[in-house]
């Protein structure tokens, strides 16, 4: 199934698209690799299908029912969607369990914090703190979290929104490699569990591991899609990293 899709969806800053005219889906149970040299339009495109940009054009079909030609970041839960950042956002001054107990009680922050968490809440946040390897760090501060368990603590609270369409930007970097395997271990029982997973990586053997299909951006356009073993050889590929 298709959960998401952009239909001729364009962002321009002056003069110049950084999304120009984009037609790509998302289907569910695939990991799809975002890829393409710096400045490419990649960060640009998940911050317009999250409406952290407005978009100038186009539209967005979510799960092949609903068209909008405007989002607002406060509606993409509503929506099935979510994504992490390139600069991890947490709120520092609670504890890491309450990160996450944010998320899985009222999307309100105050709200959540005050509200009662049951059973049901509190096993789901020990399981997924520890699927990430922080259990232990549950009553830290999440700013004293060292940067790479703080990526750790944001995949963990994207993943306990449920969404139906996950955007990572930039996930592993900066990781040591046994935070990579964490990480790449979720995204793969997110794909097996139906889930659309859209992964934005510059590491390509990275994309070659996770990747079931990739798309190619360079300066806004779409100039490959496929496999990672296909479009990897192509020659304009492979050009548009190089500069040339």
């Amino acid at each position: 199934m298709n959960l998401l899709q952009t239909k001729n969806l364009t962002k321009s800053f002056g003069g110049v698209h950084a999304v120009d005219h984009l037609d790509i889906l998302f289907e569910g149970g695939k990991i799809i690799g975002l890829i393409g040299p710096n400045g490419s339009g990649k960060s640009t495109l998940i911050d317009t299908l999250t409406g952290l940009l407005p978009m100038d054009g186009g539209t967005v079909v979510v799960s092949d029912s609903v068209t909008l030609n405007s989002i607002r970041p406060s509606d993409i839960a509503t929506y099935g969607i979510t994504r992490t950042f390139q600069n991890v956002r947490l709120i520092g001054q609670i504890s890491v369990l309450d990160n996450i107990l944010v998320v899985l009680t009222e999307r309100n922050v105050w709200g959540a914090l005050f509200e009662r968490h049951d059973k049901l809440h509190l096993d789901a946040a020990e399981n997924i703190l520890r699927k990430v390897e922080l259990w232990e760090k549950r009553h830290e501060l999440a700013e004293n979290l060292s940067y790479g368990q703080r990526k750790l603590l944001e995949i963990a609270r994207a993943v306990s929104m449920k969404a139906k369409v996950y955007l990572f930007d930039e996930p592993f970097a900066g990781l040591f490699p046994e935070m990579v395997k964490i990480i790449s271990a979720i995204l793969k029982d997110l794909r097996d569990s139906g889930i659309a997973v859209v992964l934005v990586e510059h590491d390509m053997d990275i994309i070659r591991d996770l990747a079931d299909q990739c798309y190619v951006l360079d300066s806004g356009e779409l100039i490959a899609f496929g496999t990672p073993a296909e479009v990897l050889l192509q020659e304009h590929v492979i050009d548009a990293y190089l500069g040339k």
